[in-house]
């Protein structure tokens, strides 16, 4: 029976493994900047689609990256500070803006995680990418497995909301406990302990 079940899964495996998002460009009739803001912008779209028009406004975002730093001892690095629109101090990944014209995803990566935790990396690889709100932004994230991490030579100087960021390193399995508990709500924090845990 053991060896029947196996099978049924490889068939569903092999089944959907092509199973990808599909790209997919309706005509757009008009496309106005309906705010200008100082990190991102919002656009207001009229769209083609079927027999119709739709109307869409949404976040036009330059893309960002994180990190999911684990030491040698499997723990994953996390850091908390307050995010505004949530009224939180949410635990997250190192992470940061695509913003550096011409920046690679993975220095942005190595960037980031130097100027939120003081820390490199000796080992980096892609771990995920993901849209984060495809609804109301085009910001897609890609995260990075980092390991062998040590201190960086330079500490950052941090404002605003970075000033009191808290920095924990935490299990792993707990950090994953914690998204799939409701304890830890963010996002790309979930998408990237879980998918650590995962690989």
């Amino acid at each position: 029976h053991l060896s029947i079940r196996r099978q049924r899964q490889m068939c569903i495996r092999d089944r959907f493994d092509d199973l990808r998002d599909e790209p997919f460009e309706p005509e757009v009739l008009r496309s106005d900047l309906a705010y200008e803001g100082a990190v991102w912008n919002v656009r207001d779209d009229r769209v083609r689609y079927g027999d119709g028009e739709i109307r869409r406004q949404y976040v036009a975002h330059t893309g960002a990256v994180a990190i999911v730093a684990l030491d040698d001892a499997g723990r994953v690095l996390l850091i908390q500070q307050y995010r505004h629109p949530i009224r939180h101090r949410d635990w997250e990944l190192p992470a940061g803006l695509l913003d550096v014209a011409g920046e690679e995803p993975l220095e942005a990566a190595r960037r980031e995680l130097a100027e939120e935790a003081d820390l490199v990396a000796a080992h980096w690889e892609p771990l995920v990418s993901s849209w984060t709100t495809p609804g109301g932004n085009d910001e897609l994230i890609h995260v990075f497995l980092a390991s062998g991490v040590s201190a960086a030579q330079d500490a950052h100087a941090r404002e605003d909301e970075e000033a009191d960021i808290r920095v924990e390193w935490v299990p792993l399995d707990a950090a994953v406990g914690a998204v799939l508990d409701g304890r830890m709500r963010n996002g790309i924090l979930g998408i990237g302990v879980l998918a650590a845990a995962q690989r």
